[in-house]
Formats: structure tokens, C-alpha cells, sequence
């Protein structure tokens, strides 16, 4: 590192066996370790694995990464989507829930690549999967069988509802496909009915504040106008109906036209609106009875992010169809659609595909990640880490006027404020502590690597109190 990083703060090499040796506070667990009995019972998976070699994870120092010339070339050639600003930090490494920039500056990390670094960052056992497999075979298509994906998909099966999986590469891609089982059931079951059939339900519901995706399929599910009306007219055949309002959703699901109801269980770009149980049984019900195919979004709230392994099993609703994505290979792409054996029925050969999806070595990247998270240690630190932090930020701003309510699940985590919480997001970046914004631009949102300590939540509720202090400037 830089040498007036250095001067001032351990070494790289003792911060790296600092980090390591407190990031799983859950205590070990093997990477080829039993699937727990989270689903339905099932036959026990064929065959073992053979054990991945689990090495320490040794982080790189920023070397020679050139910031302003990182920066100018992003600018210059990069489309401007993201609208990063000009002195935005450039990181060249991490490790655990810690990223380090080019000035060797430490930054704690409780955006977790926007969920998605369930692990944080350089975990050993997904390291050693993503080397061995790639030193081995990497991307063959879907026209051929690979190990890797196939165990993926048995433990996927054997831990929740669904019968089936379909492999793609991101949450909006999940949600696009959900969309066209949907739809293909509504035409087999119309056809089933009577073979000369040319009419079926096609539309689809969606909610307040909801946020499945920004592909023109997943975009007619999204909330927000700012991002629709720009490429309006989407699809015809939409409506929203009020999150967590059994009224208003009966209205809006129509029998004999919805084909799909997309819901997250607990919403996070929205705002971290956790679903309660009543609105999701009852949604349950109103889809049985309009024929409509029920679909839960997971792919900010699933894989542990809730405590619970998928977010709905906190209260025991299943749906026909659940997307994921985000955390599943630990930040290699990949998304999933769940589904029930009676939509996967309706899908033949040819209804859809994807190039990479479901390639060997994203898929034992997914395994690695998969036996880590769904061990029942794992996941009960996952709760505790998440109680400390809301418990934890309800004291420390219980005096400021400005913060309205601290809710959340597990450790996807919200604070509602009267105001743009940007400033204090920015306020936090300047102290080290990496958080987003959700809502309307006006709730912090922490969504921590699921391996978070006890200090670095302490940590973290303690730089967010100081930095609350902006709003007032």
C-alpha cells in the first residue's frame, strides 16, 4: 500500500489475518457440509463431492491502479447509467466485510455489491471453487450436462417449494422468465380446456413501491415512474394494487386476464417493506381462486438475507414461481427461477434459454455459497447480526428528530427519514462505512455481507449516528 497508508495503520498482511480470522462469526462451516432440513423432505443427493481444498484469503495491496486514469477512462468511454461522480472512490481489493481503495483508505462494506457479497469479499471456500473450477472447464452451453449446476439445482429443490429450476444470468432476467411460464401455463391450461382456444390471461399485478427489474418486461412490474416513463409504452395489460393491502389487490387480479402476481415478501429498493403473513396467505388465496400464477421476487430478500434461508419461509406462504439472484454466486452473475412441477408442465423445449446460464463455474461458485448460508449456524447469526443493528440504530437516533422508523429483516435494514437521507449517505462514505439510499431517495439502507460481526455492526450504527449530524448543516 501507499506509503502514507502504511505509516499510520497495520499491515496489509495483519489486517488480512485480522479480518480473516473474525469473519465467519457463525463458526466454521464445511463447505461440503449436509444441506439442513430447511424444505420438504427429500431423497438424499446421489454421490459425494469431492471436498474443495479451503485456503486463506490473502487480499492484494492497490499496487500501481492509476485512480484519476480509471476514473477519465470509465467517463470517456463507459455509457453514463450509473452516474458515478468524479472523485468516487476507484477499490482494488477486499476482504470479509472491508474494501480498500486506491489510497489505501479502509472502507466498511454494508452495501455488499447491493446484496449481493453475501460472503463479503474473498472468502477462501468461494475462492478455492471459482479457482478449481476454472482450472478445470469453464462454459460448455446448455447443451450438455455439467456436475456443478445439477448439484446447485438438487440443493435449491431440496430446501424450499419447488419442484424445477431454470438458470439465467441476473434477477431481471429471473423475472422475464417468470413472466413467460406464466404466461405459457395460462395458454396450457386455456388449451387443455379447449384445444381450439386463442384467447388466455396474459396480464400481470405488481405493487407499491415494488422493484423487479429494468428489461422492458421486469420494468412494466417496476414502481417507480422515473424509470417506466422514459421507454413508455411498455407491454399493455399491467396494474398495481396497494403493497400489503388485500383490498386493493382482489381488485386489481381479475380471473380469466392476470396471469402473474409478482410480490417481493420483504421489499428493498422500495424502501424494506417486510410482507406480514396475513397479506401474504391472502394474496395466496386471491391468486387460487382468479387462477392467477403467484410469484415472490427474492432476488434482494432470499439466501439468507432474512435470517430465514428464502424470505417467505418466515411465514410459511409458498408461491408457484420464486426468482432469485443476487447473492447466490457470491458476486459471479447469476439469477434462477424456482417453480412448482405443475408450471414446469408448461414449459417445452425451446420456450427459453440462455447462452451462459448455468455454466460450471458460476454454478460452483453458487455451491460454495450455498452450503455456507444454509447451514442453521449461519443463519441464526444472520439474526442476531440483524436485531444488533436495528436495536442498535433505534438507540442511537432515538433522539433525532429527523428518523421516523427503523425497520427491516434480518440484515436487509432500513431508516425512514423526514428528509433525503444522500447527505448522510455521503457523510457515512467520507467516515469509511459504505451504505445506499431506497424509497424515494429518503431511507438509509443497509444491507451488510451475511457474515457482518458483532463489532463491525457496532461499528457501523456508530458512524451512521455521527454522520446524521449533516442534516442539520
Amino acid at each position: 500500500e501507499p506509503e502514507h497508508a502504511t505509516a499510520s495503520r497495520p499491515s496489509l498482511a495483519h489486517r488480512t489475518h485480522r479480518v480473516s480470522t473474525t469473519m465467519h462469526a457463525a463458526a466454521a462451516v464445511s463447505l461440503r457440509a449436509p444441506v439442513p432440513a430447511l424444505g420438504r423432505a427429500r431423497p438424499p443427493i446421489a454421490g459425494k463431492r469431492r471436498p474443495l481444498q479451503v485456503r486463506s484469503a490473502i487480499a492484494p495491496s492497490p499496487a500501481s491502479v492509476d485512480a484519476d486514469r480509471v476514473r477519465k477512462d470509465e467517463n470517456e468511454c463507459v455509457v453514463n447509467t450509473y452516474g458515478r461522480t468524479l472523485d468516487a472512490p476507484v477499490f482494488t481489493h477486499g476482504l470479509g466485510c472491508k474494501m480498500w481503495d486506491t489510497e489505501g483508505k479502509e472502507y466498511l462494506d454494508f452495501c455488499a455489491g447491493i446484496a449481493v457479497n453475501c460472503l463479503g469479499h474473498c472468502d477462501p471456500d468461494w475462492v478455492a471453487a471459482v479457482t478449481e473450477q476454472a482450472n478445470k472447464l469453464c462454459h460448455v452451453s446448455n447443451l450438455y450436462h455439467t456436475e456443478p449446476g445439477a448439484t446447485l439445482a438438487r440443493k435449491l429443490v431440496d430446501t424450499c417449494f419447488a419442484d424445477r429450476v431454470f438458470y439465467c444470468n441476473s434477477g431481471t432476467e429471473a423475472n422475464e422468465g417468470a413472466i413467460k411460464f406464466a404466461r405459457k401455463v395460462q395458454m396450457t391450461r386455456a388449451k387443455a380446456a379447449d384445444p381450439d382456444a386463442t384467447e388466455w390471461a396474459t396480464e400481470t399485478v405488481s405493487f407499491s413501491n415494488s422493484f423487479h427489474g429494468r428489461t422492458l418486461g421486469a420494468l412494466n412490474l417496476t414502481w417507480k415512474e422515473q424509470y417506466r416513463v422514459p421507454f413508455e409504452p411498455l407491454s399493455p395489460g399491467h396494474s398495481f394494487a396497494a403493497y400489503g393491502d388485500l383490498e386493493s389487490a382482489e381488485k386489481a387480479i381479475v380471473k380469466g386476464k392476470t396471469a402473474a402476481v409478482f410480490v417481493e415478501p420483504v421489499q428493498g429498493e422500495g424502501g424494506i417493506f417486510p410482507a406480514d403473513e396475513a397479506f401474504l396467505r391472502g394474496l395466496k388465496d386471491i391468486c387460487e381462486e382468479a387462477g392467477a400464477v403467484l410469484i415472490f421476487d427474492e432476488v434482494q430478500c432470499g439466501l439468507g438475507r432474512t435470517g430465514y434461508l428464502w424470505g417467505h419461509q418466515s411465514v410459511d406462504v409458498a408461491p408457484d414461481i420464486m426468482t432469485v439472484a443476487k447473492p447466490l454466486a457470491g458476486g459471479l452473475p447469476i439469477g434462477a427461477v424456482l417453480c412448482t412441477q405443475d408450471v414446469a408442465n408448461a414449459v417445452a423445449p425451446g420456450d427459453h434459454g440462455s447462452t451462459f446460464a448455468g455454466g460450471p463455474m458460476v454454478c460452483n461458485a453458487a455451491n460454495a455459497v450455498f452450503d455456507k448460508v444454509s447451514d442453521e449456524k449461519f443463519l441464526a447469526n444472520v439474526t442476531a447480526r440483524g436485531e444488533q443493528l436495528r436495536s442498535g440504530l433505534r438507540e442511537a437516533l432515538k433522539d433525532n428528530g429527523h428518523v421516523k422508523e427503523v425497520r427491516g429483516s434480518g440484515l436487509l435494514v432500513g431508516v425512514q427519514l423526514d428528509c433525503p437521507a444522500g447527505p448522510v449517505v455521503g457523510e457515512c462514505g467520507k467516515n469509511g462505512l459504505l451504505i445506499l439510499t431506497a424509497g424515494a431517495g429518503d431511507v438509509i439502507r443497509m444491507l451488510p455481507p451475511l457474515v457482518a460481526t458483532e463489532e463491525e455492526v457496532d461499528t457501523a450504527v456508530g458512524i451512521v449516528a455521527k454522520a446524521m449530524s449533516v442534516l442539520d448543516e
